[in-house]
């Protein structure tokens, strides 16, 4: 079974990255660290660990860049589809990335609003997406008092009614809803080249607070949105994009 080719029209795909809000546990207001401590004893006891193995600072650390309560979106990479004759030709992927969050979800709010603004006419397409970066952006946008674009406007939604959000991870798993497949893992079994990485997503908030290294997760995430597109071809049978093809234009603060 392949993918409508009309599925990838007016289909924006996107990935984030995200990072604690501090550099560490003892820059966290008081009342903040209370609670992330309460939080850190679940997480123990969800892994099977004591205090001694993974301290609150520890978790801090590994953990807290996925929780939208202790994390921020530092980010968001989109690729864009170009058609020629009914047919994709070319991606253009861009980010925006910086350390104003409120910045990177404006922005981000306002190309959805200008250019993908009907969930009945526009697709957002990316890996894992239900379970993470749609709820996580959602939660980011509240605390940062965005109004949601109509696309991300689905809380108590039914299934049926947020159609327009195509998640590659859901549809590998073809209602097999106990399997978690990678988007790496899933690339490597489409026989989709992935380009060689020198960083993965545990890494990120090192490099976001020790190394100030902005540009090098921008690459990364841009290299996920790229890989996502590469599965949708895949899934619509339809060639993959040469290297050529794919054009970056960066944007940020």
């Amino acid at each position: 079974m392949f993918l409508e080719k009309h599925f990838l029209k007016r289909c924006l795909f996107i990935d984030i990255e995200t990072v604690s809000e501090y550099p560490d546990v003892d820059s966290l207001p008081e009342n903040k660290r209370v609670l992330w401590s309460i939080k850190a004893n679940h997480i123990r006891k969800s892994i099977g660990s004591r205090e001694a193995e993974f301290t609150d600072s520890d978790l801090y650390i590994s953990k807290a860049g996925i929780f939208a309560e202790f994390a921020k979106v530092c980010c968001i990479s989109m690729g864009f589809l170009h058609f020629e004759d009914n047919t994709p030709s070319e991606v253009r992927v861009k980010s925006l990335a910086g350390e104003d969050e409120g910045r990177i979800l404006e922005d981000f709010s306002r190309v959805l609003v200008n250019h993908y603004n009907d969930p009945e006419n526009s697709r957002i397409c990316g890996h894992n997406i239900k379970e993470f970066d749609i709820p996580f952006l959602c939660r980011r946008m509240v605390i940062n008092q965005i109004r949601f674009p109509p696309v991300l406007d689905i809380s108590g939604k039914k299934p049926w009614q947020t159609s327009h959000i195509l998640d590659t991870m859901d549809m590998w798993r073809f209602g097999d809803y106990k399997n978690y497949t990678s988007l790496d893992l899933l690339a490597a079994t489409l026989n989709i080249a992935s380009p060689k990485d020198d960083i993965d997503g545990s890494m990120v908030g090192t490099i976001y607070w020790k190394d100030d290294d902005i540009d090098r997760i921008v690459n990364y995430c841009q290299k996920d949105v790229v890989s996502v597109i590469q599965v949708m071809m895949k899934f619509a049978g339809l060639p993959l994009f040469s290297e050529d093809s794919i054009e970056y234009i960066n944007q940020k603060e």
